[in-house]
């Protein structure tokens, strides 16, 4: 069954809502933004809202989706359905991507350099602190390393990014797991350069030559980064890119029944980019402002059926028609402050 017969079928059982422009707050993930910021562009143009997006990272849309002092919030990492439950709110993905390894290495290009992911986790745990270490060394033959430093940036603020990041080295890295786990922030190595918001990753790691750090994967291409092939679950290096996100997910329990909590990560499959991730929107279950709510609705909604090449514009992967379906029903549960129903049709 498609997605646009699915909204459609919709739009007849539900009872019409007369659209207004509203500004809409929407408060998290910087690596979302270009995404939500080009969906706004394009369904604005309607008149029926206005999209004020803070991108102050995914640990404070959270807190402030919780405080309810946003009409959503965003995250790269999902909430556990023990904590939707708590908090009162529901959550969807959005979109796709992956998580990319950059490096400024002057005589190494985009593509040339291996990583596995037990390297890397030694990498960020300074166990590897040479780019010519053998265990380097052994996975890219041929390839000249110099006998240079490594230098690790690092977010210190708490981010999406480096939660999935650290997500990804603590299910290959025993090691990386006992001593430094996964969350939005953890306790780097002393010796990490520890920098704030993605921006000043990027400024810092063209600026230190030797240096690694991670990125989401909008970022390689905007800012002309160097990226490294990833060495995969079926032992395959890959690129990362668009078809190897879809890969993950069609890997993963997403496609059915599967919880949206359960990580893209480490998904089996000889094309798939080891660290993908989804983007995540975040409402309260009940409202107090139903208006803001239902056009918030009314723009996500229009987003799946209508913007689906937007988010490719946007370095983003569409989700597919089953998982678009499964979210659909999601947004039926959203009530008022006295546990009725909202009442709107999908644009």
């Amino acid at each position: 069954m498609s997605r646009l017969f699915v909204f459609c079928i919709a739009s007849l059982l539900l009872p019409q809502s007369h659209a207004r422009a509203l500004d809409l707050n929407g408060t998290g993930s910087s690596a979302a933004k270009p995404l939500y910021l080009k969906w706004a562009e394009t369904y604005t143009q309607q008149g029926t809202i206005k999209l004020n997006y803070q991108a102050n990272g995914s640990a404070e849309g959270l807190k402030q989706i919780k405080a309810r002092a946003a009409d959503f919030g965003a995250s790269d990492v999902p909430l556990t359905a023990e904590e939707l439950k708590r908090d009162k709110l529901i959550s969807f993905p959005s979109a796709i991507s992956g998580i990319v390894p950059v490096f400024n290495l002057p005589d190494v290009k985009s593509g040339e350099l291996r990583f596995s992911g037990e390297v890397l986790a030694d990498i960020f745990a300074r166990k590897i602190t040479m780019w010519n270490d053998p265990a380097l060394a052994a996975l890219n033959p041929g390839v000249a390393l110099p006998k240079k430093a490594i230098t690790l940036i690092v977010r210190q603020d708490g981010s999406g990014t480096s939660y999935n990041f650290t997500d990804y080295l603590s299910q290959v890295s025993p090691n990386w797991k006992v001593n430094y786990g996964h969350n939005f922030t953890v306790k780097w190595p002393q010796e990490a350069v520890q920098v704030k918001g993605t921006t000043e990753v990027i400024n810092t790691l063209k600026q230190t030559a030797g240096a690694i750090s991670y990125v989401d994967f909008k970022f390689v291409g905007q800012e002309k980064l160097t990226y490294g092939l990833m060495k995969n679950r079926d032992g395959k290096f890959v690129a990362p890119s668009a078809k190897a996100f879809a890969s993950a997910l069609n890997n993963s329990p997403w496609r059915s029944s599967g919880a949206f909590e359960e990580s893209l990560s480490n998904r089996p499959g000889s094309s798939s980019w080891p660290i993908t991730a989804g983007t995540f929107v975040v409402l309260p279950q009940s409202t107090n402002n139903p208006a803001n709510t239902i056009a918030m609705l009314k723009f996500f909604s229009w987003a799946f059926v209508k913007g689906d090449h937007l988010a490719d514009s946007a370095d983003f992967v569409a989700l597919p028609d089953s998982v678009q379906a499964r979210i659909f029903v999601e947004l039926l549960k959203i009530t008022d402050a006295k546990g009725k129903p909202l009442e709107w049709t999908p644009m």
